[in-house]
């Protein structure tokens, strides 16, 4: 869109011939390529546009030959040609278009807002920052519930959703949407208005939605004496497609664990199920669901906050456990205890209690309570002296009331304790452990933890005694079994072949025991002097002899068992086997039959070649 004769370049040659001879370095130039759209002037070599409103969008590209003549472009001068590449640059001459003059597009109503309805483009022949669009929605009913916003990499205008559709209230929208350039060459304004204008129209498509509640919550009171199934309130959902249908309400049961409350699954009426109680939980925050009959999966949820109203219910009590004392050397009307009290109920004017003595006792009291006026009560003594050895402790019942309705009150006794005072009044002794340490123990735990310490140190000194006494048992612990008098121990003996076993000249010979031999097994706390018995003869019989010294070891429990005496005792007689003691075979003249040995078993083979083999050694 250059004008006429606008610059474009200049090209410029040479030649090596002397200037100054003739013609012969004059050059003239000249267009041989190019022609109508471009021009050369031929003494200076610029190249100019020869043409009106060359437009880039028909043709871009020229390519312009150029031919230098020396001798002044007369005949029998020399040329040179040189190419030029010539391209249009573009300007802002063209307005955009939309290709089509309406559209329509079609959304379902769930569509949440901002999201993307379809996309328009309008055509610009300009390239770059002349083509860039500009997208906007100039009028139509639809204005407020749609958007349009410009995609700056593709140019492109895209319809969002602002708001939140309804298909039920309404269907189609229209909208007109202008596309303009933001960019304007202001020589060009004559060729029209830079803008184009489309309608487009959008239909909302049904879509089956959830129950919606005539509330985003509901806050509901009730009292906390209601009787069970008490209605407390109602919630309402509808459906808003056109079908209409029918709704069934329920409770969230992971917000009413305790079900508490239950809901009619009809009409959405809210009733108790179990007793109310606004000291135990004054808020309950539980969950609604609406849902359709005929679809189960679409179904919507309501928060109900339900707050338990204040009742006179509760007595009022003490603040705390009152146990206080008089002095035995008290006077008439002295004070000794101020009294307070708490109601667990809500009171929107405050409380007002009312304190008394309980009416049985009013006149008989051997102290007064007075009535402060402001929620407190003072405790005077209304004799003089008291004796804590003819009464130690007095309880005294006072009676609370507060003044709301119903009215309620309580009985709470008042521990005072008799006690010895000095002059000015300080305690010095009293039954009652628990006032010199108010914020301890009271009597009872003390006492049963004292006897806790009393039973472990019993089980501790009988313990200590138990192992004491079982570090005086002797090693070798004689069977109870009166049938075998069989002695239990642990050591193995060698047989006949080990002679240092025993000293078979020990049992003959009594005498030859050491007066003064001590255990070996354990280590002698106490030394006793060692029992003198009477002496035995040598001829006596060995079993005579172990009997004795059984008996003997039997009556005396002190007495250890200072020789082998306890480890080979006599079995007795009332073994079939009778006995296989080598003791006992000295003492017998006749020969004995021992082929018996070898019917016991294997274990015995030994002892019967031993002994088998001994007899068949003598018949030979």
């Amino acid at each position: 869109m250059s004008d006429v004769g606008t610059f474009v370049v200049q090209v410029t040659a040479t030649d090596a011939d002397d200037p100054t001879y003739g013609n012969s370095a004059r050059v003239v130039y000249s267009i041989l390529q190019g022609q109508p759209y471009f021009s050369v002037e031929s003494e200076s070599g610029i190249i100019k546009t020869a043409l009106l409103n060359m437009d880039r969008e028909n043709r871009e590209q020229y390519q312009v030959v150029i031919q230098a003549k020396d001798m002044g472009g007369q005949m029998g001068g020399l040329s040179g040609t040189t190419t030029v590449n010539i391209t249009l640059t573009d300007v802002n001459d063209n307005p955009p278009r939309f290709p089509q003059s309406a559209y329509q597009f079609k959304i379902p109503e769930s569509a949440p807002p901002d999201s993307s309805i379809g996309r328009i483009k309008a055509s610009d022949a300009d390239v770059g920052q002349n083509a860039e669009m500009e997208y906007s929605i100039i009028e139509g009913d639809g204005s407020e519930m749609f958007g349009v916003i410009t995609d700056k990499e593709t140019q492109e205008g895209i319809i969002t959703v602002k708001k939140a559709l309804d298909f039920e209230k309404k269907r189609q929208f229209t909208l007109k949407v202008e596309s303009s350039n933001p960019h304007v060459d202001p020589r060009f304004l004559y060729l029209g208005p830079f803008k184009d204008i489309t309608t487009i129209r959008i239909v909302v498509e049904d879509v089956d939605e959830p129950p919606v509640f005539s509330r985003p919550a509901y806050v509901l009171e009730v009292k906390e004496d209601v009787q069970l199934n008490t209605v407390i309130g109602t919630v309402t959902a509808r459906d808003p497609d056109i079908a209409k249908n029918p709704i069934k309400y329920s409770v969230d049961r992971h917000t009413d664990m305790d079900r508490i409350f239950n809901i009619d699954s009809g009409n959405g009426s809210i009733f108790t199920s179990k007793l109310l109680d606004r000291e135990t939980l004054l808020w309950h925050n539980i969950t609604v669901i609406a849902s359709e009959i005929n679809n189960p999966k679409e179904s919507s949820r309501v928060p109900v906050f339900i707050k338990v109203l204040d009742v006179n219910d509760n007595a009022p009590e003490f603040a705390m456990f009152y146990e206080t004392f008089v002095c035995e050397n008290a006077k008439a009307e002295q004070l000794i205890q101020t009294l307070s009290a708490v109601d667990k109920d809500d009171s929107f004017g405050g409380h007002k209690f009312s304190f008394s003595l309980a009416p049985e006792i009013a006149s008989s009291s051997n102290f007064t309570l007075q009535d402060n006026r402001d929620n407190t009560a003072a405790i005077f003594t209304r004799r003089n002296r008291y004796n804590r050895h003819e009464m130690n402790m007095y309880l005294l019942p006072v009676v609370i009331s507060d003044n709301d309705y119903p009215i309620q009150s309580s009985t709470e006794t008042v521990t005072i304790r008799v006690c010895a005072c000095d002059q000015r009044g300080k305690m010095l002794s009293c039954n009652a452990e628990a006032l010199i340490h108010p914020t301890g123990l009271s009597t009872g735990a003390l006492i049963a933890i004292l006897l806790c310490i009393v039973i472990l140190l019993v089980t501790v000194v009988l313990f200590a005694a138990l192992r004491r006494q079982r570090k005086k048992e002797p090693l070798i612990i004689s069977k109870e079994d009166i049938r075998d008098n069989i002695v239990s121990y642990n050591d193995e003996g060698g047989g006949e072949e080990d002679t240092q076993a025993f000293d078979i000249g020990t049992l003959r010979n009594p005498e030859a025991i050491e007066d003064n031999k001590l255990r070996r097994d354990i280590v002698p706390e106490t030394l006793f002097m060692p029992r003198r018995t009477p002496v035995v003869r040598d001829n006596t019989d060995v079993r005579d002899f172990i009997s004795q010294r059984l008996k003997e070891n039997d009556l005396d429990p002190t007495a250890p068992p200072y020789d082998s005496l306890a480890t080979y005792a006599y079995e007795g007689n009332g073994s079939v086997a009778e006995s296989l003691s080598s003791l006992e075979s000295v003492t017998t003249d006749g020969d004995q039959d021992y082929d018996y040995l070898s019917d016991w078993g294997p274990r015995f083979k030994k002892l019967a070649d031993m002994y088998g083999g001994a007899d068949s050694d003598k018949d030979s």
